[in-house]
């Protein structure tokens, strides 16, 4: 019995270890996921590794990019579009989303 209490104890104390509640890196990216499953995931994928019905994946996406296509509907200059279309419409209620956008996909490989 104590090695298992041991063991548990163990695996306890390294969970608690990891991100807690108030580790404002963990919030900021379950900011990102929210606002990416609210309002992206629709057309690019649920995994933004992937490419969705109507955009492509976008792991890795730059703030740069991220506040061109999500506010203007553009492309930032020199940008090569994995799809070039029109279909987005602007966002702006987004902007003070974008930084924990773009932290939540550059959590993804790519």
């Amino acid at each position: 019995m104590r090695r298992w209490t041991s063991g548990f104890a163990l695996i306890l104390l390294a969970a608690c270890s990891q991100e807690g509640p108030d580790d404002p890196e963990a919030k900021r990216l379950q900011q990102g996921r929210a606002a990416y499953q609210a309002d992206c995931a629709v057309c690019h994928n649920a995994d933004p590794t992937e490419p969705g019905p109507m955009a492509p994946a976008i792991a890795g996406s730059s703030l740069e990019l991220l506040r061109a296509k999500v506010l203007r509907n553009e492309y930032p200059p020199g940008y090569v579009p994995k799809r070039d279309t029109q279909a987005m419409f602007p966002l702006v209620h987004r902007e003070p989303d974008l930084p924990a956008l773009e932290a939540y996909l550059a959590s993804f490989p790519r």
